[in-house]
């Protein structure tokens, strides 16, 4: 475990016994909603090949990948201009500078209702075949994370190890591909628009894979102002979102954060991330909130245009 002075985002090991990790991730959570978390067992070979195919489909003509695009919410492709994360804190700004492979929930509960809006088919790229058995590969990975690290900030809380998990036995969950092209592909940026604009997210905890970069990741905490995240190529990057803040009665605070554009002095920076998004069982009410009209709330109110 690192926790580090005038560093608001610590690094945790999951291998570590969680009673000695209370004090440093509560602390993390009330000031940045950001941890590092290492000891996860996730195989960086995995993340790689996902990228290596990943990339394949979005250097497609845009004629290719036209047939699975789709709005903010959806299962496909989120081509250029379609989100704008800004408009989430009620900020008009341009569209975010990137691309991304949308995908959901999956496994029908059985409630035709609640299947027809959140688990449905996702779709695959036909043209980028092996991408499908990865990702499955990868989701099963994250899932199990995730409860881990839900079970992690259950005992940081001072509650027990399922006060969160007890309400995850069929949860939604998104997984986005986030393609960051260079400037040399998007072009310079206009005036307040960024890779993703200022926000937070939305729910119960993301799990990131990113990469270290110029054109990276920040993060705000009221001390510091916006810092670049702290980069561990070994350590998933973790963000509470508004759902879990307000499930802590506001003692939590949702991360908020940018993905800066693509820097001048190196236009042909690319990067790409895995952003996975687990959240709670539909029709579970947090502080009298149904869980999942609030979500849907927050999805449409990014989608740019």
């Amino acid at each position: 475990m690192t926790d580090t002075p005038g560093t608001p985002v610590p690094t945790i090991d999951l291998r570590d016994d969680p009673a000695a990790q209370r004090a440093v991730v509560d602390r993390a959570l009330r000031t940045a909603g950001f941890l590092l978390v290492t000891g996860h067992g996730v195989d960086p070979g995995l993340r790689a090949e996902i990228r290596a195919e990943a990339r394949r489909f979005f250097r497609l003509p845009a004629a290719a990948k036209e047939p699975y695009a789709v709005k903010v919410g959806g299962r496909g492709w989120l081509g250029p201009g379609a989100e704008a994360n800004g408009y989430a804190e009620g900020t008009e700004t341009p569209p975010d500078l990137k691309e991304s492979l949308s995908f959901a929930a999956d496994e029908p509960t059985g409630d035709p209702a609640v299947d027809a809006e959140w688990f449905r088919p996702n779709t695959w790229p036909a043209e980028t075949p092996a991408l499908k058995p990865l990702v499955t590969t990868y989701l099963a990975q994250m899932r199990a994370l995730s409860d881990r690290l839900l079970a992690r900030l259950g005992s940081a809380l001072g509650e027990g190890e399922d006060f969160f998990t007890r309400h995850t036995a069929h949860p939604t969950w998104g997984f986005n591909i986030n393609w960051y092209p260079g400037a040399d592909t998007v072009g310079p940026a206009r005036p307040g628009q960024f890779r993703i604009g200022p926000h937070t997210d939305f729910g119960t905890v993301t799990v990131l894979d990113r990469q270290a970069g110029k054109g990276g990741l920040q993060v705000y905490t009221d001390k510091h102002g916006w810092q670049d995240a702290p980069y561990d190529p070994a350590a998933f990057t973790i963000n509470i979102g508004d759902l879990m803040a307000h499930w802590t009665g506001g003692r939590w605070r949702s991360g908020r954060h940018r993905v800066l554009p693509p820097p001048v002095d190196a236009p042909a920076e690319e990067l790409m991330s895995l952003v996975y998004f687990y959240e709670c069982t539909p029709g579970t009410t947090i502080g009298g909130v149904e869980s999942h009209t609030y979500l849907r709330g927050r999805l449409d109110a990014i989608t740019a245009g």
